[in-house]
């Protein structure tokens, strides 16, 4: 598998995981009813930030977007998302486009970096951002709207690069 950088011919492949994933509605704070153009717009985010995918070959597993957190005054912690195409998951590839995200936020010179809206409920990605290190420091209590369990936590999460 190798992490490259996001090339606009890989969206035809990124596009069908961020539909599955968004669409279902049980693990991000994005509208499951938004346009493809829409998520283009969502997840390829201009210079500073940064896009890549996982790939196996001219396959694509996985796919991160890292950018600023937020501007001005915050824009020294960095934040990010990754998606992993359903077979994919379970091969470590969303572990790699972690560790991608943590690396380039910390040779792009930010602090740390904060996950703004972690479901509670999707035990895998609060373990996977727990190993790479992230800690939960706060839990909005009932803030996203689960389509199954109804109401559930969002947790806010950092890792502190030491930068």
């Amino acid at each position: 598998m190798e992490i490259r950088a996001f090339e606009e011919r890989d969206w035809s492949q990124v596009w069908p995981i961020v539909e599955q994933i968004v669409r279902k509605g049980d693990t991000f704070c994005y509208d499951p009813h938004q346009t493809e153009a829409q998520a283009h717009e969502m997840w390829v985010v201009p210079p500073p930030g940064h896009v890549v995918v996982a790939v196996e070959g001219e396959r694509v597993l996985g796919t991160s977007n890292m950018y600023a957190n937020r501007p001005g005054p915050g824009a020294h912690i960095a934040s990010g998302n990754f998606m992993v195409a359903s077979e994919a998951r379970g091969r470590g590839v969303g572990q790699a486009l972690g560790e991608y995200l943590l690396n380039w936020a910390s040779s792009s010179g930010f602090a740390g970096v904060q996950f703004n809206a972690v479901a509670a409920s999707n035990a895998p990605a609060v373990g996977l951002y727990e190993r790479l290190g992230f800690t939960v420091i706060g839990t909005v209590p009932g803030a996203f709207r689960h389509p199954e369990l109804g109401p559930v936590g969002l947790h806010v999460m950092y890792h502190d690069l030491g930068a």
